[in-house]
């Protein structure tokens, strides 16, 4: 079996400002923070299009100044509305927060974020939870990421059945983008902000 390239963007500095980082994902067409790999992107994009194919990939989301106390121990954990908001959007097939699937291979030790005052804040030395502890907000920085399937619809012929319930072959037309992940990232961006402020009037209610 063929595999696609597996491609990624380099993290983004801490100390850059979410400002510039806006207009640094907005600069390109694929909206990622790495010029290098906006251009390997592109290329492959322009290829898989080339061939009639699509491709998938993973959107990572970065959510800064968000106030410590946000969500819910059991029934409206933050993470849980951010999955759910997230795997709401068309052609996602996987979500993970923080350390995500990669948390599995470390033990207890390794993986606990450790606390520390900072100038009268409690704090975190690592961030594997991903900002959110117990369901509630912790004060980091959230990091999640979203996982989109290759566009189903692809400009090649294929086996499918028709509704008489017959072996079939179809040939797509017209526009389909072989890549929807620079469409989705504004998605997140929306459904994001529509959390957190939700979450945010639940805490200034009570």
């Amino acid at each position: 079996m063929k595999t696609v390239q597996n491609l990624h963007a380099a993290p983004p500095d801490p100390a850059t400002s979410i400002q510039d980082l806006a207009t640094s994902i907005e600069s390109n067409i694929v909206r990622t923070n790495d010029p290098v790999a906006a251009e390997q992107m592109i290329a492959l994009i322009e290829k898989v299009r080339s061939e009639g194919n699509s491709v998938g990939g993973v959107i990572e989301c970065l959510v800064r100044g968000v106030p410590v106390g946000l969500g819910e121990p059991v029934f409206d954990k933050l993470e849980a509305d951010l999955a759910k908001a997230m795997m709401s959007l068309p052609a996602t097939k996987g979500f993970e927060i923080g350390s995500g699937f990669a948390g599995t291979l470390l033990s207890g030790l390794e993986h606990n974020d450790e606390f520390y005052m900072d100038d009268g804040k409690v704090r975190t030395r690592t961030n594997r939870s991903g900002g959110i502890q117990g369901g509630i907000s912790n004060g980091e920085d959230i990091v999640f990421r979203v996982a989109f399937k290759p566009t189903a619809t692809v400009l090649r012929e294929q086996k499918t059945v028709n509704n008489a319930h017959e072996n079939t072959k179809l040939s797509a037309r017209g526009r389909h983008d072989p890549c929807v992940l620079p469409r989705a990232v504004p998605m997140i961006e929306a459904m994001v902000h529509l959390v957190i402020v939700d979450h945010f009037l639940r805490q200034r209610a009570l």
